[in-house]
């Protein structure tokens, strides 16, 4: 268990609020809490929530506490409700109750098909009731909260450099919002409460594991990430030199553009075991995020959008999904049109759910945070190593 990890794991800390998405391929959680223990640095803020309590007289309750993001794979989630159950959830209304209160009546926030899914799962093994809130609801509302709440959350990746971008308010919508999590939903977003997907894939993260794990035999997501750091695709990838002997200038494409990804296998005298995992991965990556990125770009021209923000699980702040992405956005727009990732962009949904709190609200939180000229960040972890 890292220390982040540990650190949310630790028994005395109190979860005040917590919501969860669950997908098909991640579950994951973000949870209020009430611990102030963390040495705070680039990863971690705290924060203060301002409750007005009205009981006849109005009275104001401040709690200080932390965000923390938590993930678990779909396919583990009994890792998740062991550690839903040793952090012993008691929460009823908002409010924590003492430890010796029985499960009952205990009601979380869900989203995501897995809501529906493993709801009676939740209700057998922890008592805990999924409170369901529409997935496309809560991604945008996560979204609207970060882009509108957060000074440096969204950023632009252009080899290998990351640079913040700040969003004027008054001028953030329309936008696209780009969420790759198994599958791809493209959702065009006017303002607060106003949105319609119009878009989507289903290439996307669940493609890119699955056909990594029958390629690679890597056993986790992370793993055909990490493979790729190592791999080659020009290996594997069938290139516009390959076919010219040079570049296509006429049409715009270099010699080192992709003709067909995966097209060398076909002109080539070799088995699956003939090539090496690492340039397998690379090429399967770079195949999927350059589809991405057409179908997002092609989006953002039909409805005259300037802005596309990219999302999801899928991302994990790996430095060469983005690169891929942005050039790919970079070359259909003729350079027109940038892309734009988020810090928190695998928790868009499960923020979204917690921001569905009548007791923790988004305008609430983002008032806090521009009072405060709070910089960010929240704390993440990654997922815990139950006993």
């Amino acid at each position: 268990m890292d220390r982040d990890a540990a650190a949310v794991d630790s028994n005395s800390d109190l979860i005040l609020h917590l919501a969860i998405d669950i997908g098909g391929s991640l579950i994951k959680l973000v949870c209020f809490s009430n611990n102030s223990s963390f040495s705070l640095d680039d990863d971690g803020m705290r924060l203060t929530k301002e409750k007005k309590v009205s009981n006849g007289d109005v009275n104001y309750h401040f709690l200080q506490g932390s965000l923390q993001f938590v993930k678990f794979e779909t396919i583990k989630i009994d890792d998740c409700i062991k550690f839903l159950a040793s952090k012993k959830i008691h929460i009823s209304g908002g409010r924590c109750l003492e430890a010796h209160t029985p499960h009952q009546n205990v009601t979380i926030k869900a989203t995501g098909g897995g809501a529906f899914k493993f709801a009676n799962l939740f209700k057998e093994k922890l008592g805990i009731t999924l409170d369901k809130v529409d997935e496309m609801d809560c991604l945008v509302a996560g979204a609207n909260f970060l882009l509108k709440a957060v000074q440096h959350e969204a950023f632009t990746h252009i080899n290998g450099q990351k640079e913040y971008v700040q969003i004027d308010q008054k001028d953030l919508y329309p936008y696209l919002l780009v969420n790759i999590g198994s599958g791809v939903s493209m959702i065009k977003v006017e303002r607060d409460n106003k949105f319609e997907r119009v878009s989507g894939t289903s290439v996307g993260g669940g493609t890119f594991w699955g056909l990594g794990k029958l390629l690679t035999k890597c056993k986790s997501f992370d793993e055909l990430l990490e493979l790729s750091h190592k791999g080659n695709n020009k290996v594997v990838d069938m290139l516009v030199g390959d076919i010219y002997g040079t570049d296509y200038s006429k049409i715009g494409l270099a010699s080192t553009a992709i003709a067909s990804s995966f097209g060398k296998a076909i002109s080539q005298n070799k088995e699956l075991n003939d090539y090496r995992p690492e340039d397998i991965s690379r090429s399967l990556l770079r195949m999927i995020s350059n589809n991405i990125a057409q179908i997002a770009y092609l989006n953002a021209l039909r409805f005259g959008l300037k802005r596309i923000f990219f999302g999801g699980f899928f991302i994990r702040g790996h430095t060469y999904t983005m690169d891929t992405i942005s050039e790919g956005v970079e070359f259909w727009s003729k350079g027109e049109a940038k892309a734009l990732f988020l810090r928190h962009e695998g928790f868009l949904g499960a923020l979204g759910a917690l921001m569905n709190r009548d007791d923790l609200t988004t305008d609430l939180l983002s008032h806090r945070f521009t009072q405060q000229g709070t910089e960010e960040l929240f704390r993440t972890s990654t997922p815990f190593s139950v006993p």
